[in-house]
């Protein structure tokens, strides 16, 4: 997708089903946000940029990490996704101004932030080293950047499992590994490039590994009923299922469940997720 199709699609159904699952998807992505919190390790007075803000579950942890003194701005290309975050973080009392608006284009000021951070929010641009570069312009000298993304489809439960259990029921395109999305940055070299060509130094890209517990319940039937509407509403089923006759969605509701019984345990359905925690600083 390029930049106009990405907001296109954020302002409407997927930033929708992304609001209504704004609870799940913070308990699901909590680990990874975590880890991306520890890596960009925020500090009292600093001024910081959250990319792809969502719904501001990171953007609150970090309002609280930069005080006293410090300010935040989240900025994200999804309206629905803003409303929320200034609806949660009203109450807070804390520095955070919301912006809606492409980072990879937005008018930001020059050397103003101390950090510039992302939970799984930099994977979507179309020019992806022009965006880095446009966006290390508002960093101060030293500034730092942290970010999380996904590593490759293929590494990625979440991703490879329903369209498995897909294949052969819907039609499934062929896809480009490093067109913009979710998995642009699967490829460890081509990130690193990306990252070096838009003027980072000091680059590490360490892979992180943690459980996506997608489903959860009173019981196992509960758990796997849970799983199964999280994963028609997120990820690549709504995609392939959209516009498909009735018998061909009752078939693949049906894989799909079976795909995530086979991942069903004490703790719930789990599934595995692959991920790579980003550093690097402005010189």
């Amino acid at each position: 997708m390029t930049n106009t199709l990405q907001i296109d699609d954020w302002n409407g159904a997927t930033g929708a089903r992304w609001v209504d699952n704004q609870e799940r998807l913070d308990r699901i992505l909590a680990p990874y946000g975590d880890a991306a919190l520890a890596a960009a390790a925020a500090r009292p007075g600093e001024a910081v940029l959250d990319i792809g803000c969502g719904a501001g579950v990171t953007t609150l942890a970090l309002a609280a990490g930069v005080q006293p003194g410090g300010r935040i701005v989240g900025i994200d290309i999804s309206e629905p996704l803003i409303v929320r975050s200034r609806e949660r973080t009203a109450a807070a009392a804390l520095p955070i101004d919301f912006r809606l608006e492409d980072a990879s284009r937005a008018a930001l000021p020059a050397a103003a932030f101390d950090l510039l951070f992302s939970r799984f929010g930099v994977m979507f641009f179309d020019a992806p080293t022009e965006a880095f570069r446009h966006m290390r312009a508002a960093l101060k000298p030293g500034g730092r950047l942290a970010f999380i993304c996904w590593r490759s489809a293929a590494e990625n439960d979440w991703a490879k499992l329903p369209i498995a259990a897909l294949r052969g029921i819907v039609p499934i395109p062929e896809s480009n590994p490093e067109a913009p999305g979710p998995y642009a940055f699967g490829n460890r070299a081509r990130l690193q490039g990306i990252l070096e060509d838009a003027g980072f130094i000091d680059i590490e890209i360490q892979p992180f590994d943690a459980p996506l517990i997608y489903g959860i319940g009173a019981d196992r039937e509960a758990a796997l009923d849970d799983a199964l509407d999280y994963m028609t509403q997120i990820g690549p089923v709504p995609r392939l299922l959209a516009d498909k006759p009735a018998d061909m969605h009752e078939k693949a509701m049906a894989a799909v469940r079976a795909a995530l019984e086979s991942r069903l345990g004490d703790d719930g359905v789990v599934i595995d997720g692959a991920a790579w925690v980003v550093t690097g600083r402005n010189p």
